[in-house]
């Protein structure tokens, strides 16, 4: 395998694979965006955009394929699919990825089943690539946000700095800063947690509940967040920063976030399958409110926030009643589990 230096390849067309391709191409470098079909290469080719981000004009040096012999080619691979068809995309790449490239996960899940973050699916399903290569994308970065050019920053952590540092090198701007970071399990857990925190805040809005109460729960839900980081491995402070912190911001505070729109969609009374039918895009926190539970049961952390919505999602419990049986937990030590 020859892979090209400062060459990078994104897979997954939705918005914010096809926002990450049209930014590195942006900088001259050459990008290749692997479209699902050959159709939709042509047709993404010939509009000059994609659809699922209408204004955002191509670089000349992002080329559409559908061919995955393309990946052979590029230095850093870049995968922007669902947490949960993870698996499915590098089980089919895997014969095109090996050990003298970098693959970057720009997911923010757990797999259902197994409560594996996605370096470990990535991992597990490209065994050629080194471990010391797999990295992970995250922070506050909602898509139109970045695709206009409003200033927007980022981290990509790896268990090697040399791989984060040469990521955070390819894809930074004046408009898109990247720091880089060394706690790949905190950045993973802090991106794909968010989204569980992010639905009960929708719900907050949604239930009109005040400020207060929208505070309350976005910091609680920071403190499970990292109970479950420092018992997974994670640093705990990584979840004060962009990954964690930051991202829950932009996250819970957004009307531009698919899992606060969803929870406050929930909390006026929609269906969760009315929604998810209604929805362009996938609300990872969704699936992530399982798996999170199980990694939670499976280290022996408690997590009443995650647990509760767990009850909302998947079993039926009014959220009125989720949020009084919060409200009516013992007291507690605000920092237990942390420190």
């Amino acid at each position: 395998m020859v892979a090209g230096a400062g060459s990078l390849a994104v897979v997954g067309t939705g918005s914010w694979g096809t926002v990450l391709a049209a930014h590195a191409a942006s900088r001259g470098v050459p990008v290749t965006l692997l479209a699902r079909s050959e159709e939709e290469a042509r047709a993404h080719t010939t509009a000059g955009e994609s659809p699922r981000v209408p204004g955002l004009r191509f670089p000349s040096s992002l080329r559409l394929t559908a061919d995955p012999a393309s990946l052979t080619l590029c230095r850093v691979i870049l995968l922007v699919v669902p947490a949960q068809t993870m698996r499915e995309n590098v089980r089919r790449l895997q014969p095109h990825l090996g050990a003298g490239q970098i693959v970057v996960s720009a997911s923010k899940g757990l797999e259902i089943g197994t409560a594996m973050r996605m370096s470990e699916v990535i991992g597990e399903e490209a065994p050629r690539v080194s471990a010391a290569q797999i990295c992970s994308l995250s922070g506050p970065n909602l898509a139109k946000e970045v695709a206009a050019r409003k200033p927007s920053v980022s981290v990509v952590a790896s268990a090697s700095m040399s791989a984060a540092e040469e990521v955070q090198a390819l894809l930074s701007t004046s408009t898109f800063r990247v720091y880089s970071h060394t706690d790949l399990i905190g950045v993973e857990l802090a991106g794909a947690l968010k989204n569980v925190v992010a639905i009960g805040a929708g719900m907050c809005d949604g239930l009109a509940s005040g400020d207060n109460a929208k505070a309350a729960l976005i910091t609680r839900g920071l403190a499970e967040m990292a109970r479950l980081g420092k018992a997974a491995g994670a640093e705990p402070l990584t979840f004060s920063g962009l990954a964690g912190l930051g991202d829950l911001i932009a996250t819970c505070m957004s009307p531009l976030s698919r899992n606060r729109t969803l929870g406050e969609r929930l909390a006026r009374g929609q269906t969760l399958v009315q929604i998810q039918g209604e929805m362009r895009q996938v609300a990872e926190g969704v699936p992530t409110t399982r798996a999170a539970l199980d990694l939670a049961r499976t280290h022996g952390v408690e997590m009443p926030i995650t647990e509760l919505l767990h009850g909302v999602l998947f079993n039926d419990l009014p959220i009125l009643q989720a949020g009084m049986q919060l409200m009516q937990r013992d007291p507690r030590r605000e920092l237990d589990g942390i420190l």
